[in-house]
């Protein structure tokens, strides 16, 4: 009976046990409802197979898609006071900052560095959505004022890939104070004569939006992105009227003069390489 009980028993046992499932191995498509194992999601980089829905891509993951890592130097950015106004809702935001930083590994929201496609180099910004909703506030802000300086300076291109919710609201007026001032830096880089390319992906909104996102002299939009300033379901109830089912996408933007061109993921980096290429030439 010992035998059974402390060897064979547990032996059984061992084989019958259901194993532990990993979570986040399947992602569920939002818009055709099919099921995708994470490893085909990522190797096709994050886009549906089936109905070319577009997921949602880090800041760190955009980079590794378009660069090698010899070719793109990350500018490390000035650091920024934190939370000037001691603002606080149901906890203080000094605390989501420092969550924030654990959760992404990143001081704020923005990336700048300088990239090289194809031997084409040019200044590079990325916004974070992972970080607090890729919100801008004085950090953001500073960092696209940067990455305009940087652009001056060496002589190359300018370009910018948007993912934000808007301005950051527990920096108040602070926050709304970034719109003008990267206005200012974009018409900065049109006075020196440097081109400066944005590329919208989802979502854009807000004041990112109503600012330096809406004002390249080449706008790119990624297939399916949310683009616009106030949601569509307040302006539904402001006007009190239906919008159209794709309103605010990238593609309805395109069709009324918005954007300049919409680009699968997939063929964002070579596309980026020709504007680059005939930018080049000039």
């Amino acid at each position: 009976m010992n035998w059974l009980t402390n060897f064979v028993k547990p032996k059984l046992s061992a084989l019958v046990r259901k194993k532990e499932v990993p979570e986040n191995l399947w992602n569920n498509c939002p818009s055709c409802a099919t099921m995708i194992h994470h490893k085909d999601l990522n190797e096709n980089l994050r886009v549906c197979a089936s109905c070319n829905y577009h997921f949602r891509m880090t800041a760190e993951k955009r980079i590794e898609v378009l660069f090698s890592k010899e070719k793109f130097t990350e500018i490390k950015l000035d650091e920024i006071p934190d939370d000037p106004l001691k603002f606080y809702d149901k906890k203080k935001y000094k605390d989501r900052l420092k969550e924030y930083r654990k959760k992404t590994g990143r001081e704020d929201a923005f990336i700048l560095g300088i990239g090289d496609i194809d031997n084409k180099k040019a200044i590079y910004g990325f916004m974070n959505f992972n970080f607090m909703g890729g919100s801008m506030g004085r950090a953001v802000g500073e960092g696209i004022v940067r990455g305009a300086q940087k652009a001056i300076e060496n002589k190359y291109p300018y370009i910018i890939f948007t993912s934000s919710g808007g301005a950051r609201m527990q920096e108040g007026t602070i926050s709304l104070m970034q719109m003008p001032r990267t206005v200012a830096a974009v018409e900065l880089l049109n006075v020196n004569k440097i081109p400066y390319i944005v590329v919208l992906t989802e979502p854009t909104t807000g004041g990112v939006t109503a600012s330096f996102a809406m004002l390249g002299d080449i706008t790119i939009a990624e297939s399916g992105s949310t683009i616009g300033f106030a949601g569509k379901r307040v302006i539904q109830h402001t006007i009190r009227e239906e919008l159209p089912v794709d309103f605010q996408k990238a593609e309805y933007l395109h069709e009324h003069g918005m954007v300049d061109m919409v680009v699968n993921r997939k063929e964002l980096k070579i596309t980026l390489s020709n504007i680059l290429d005939h930018i080049c030439k000039k």
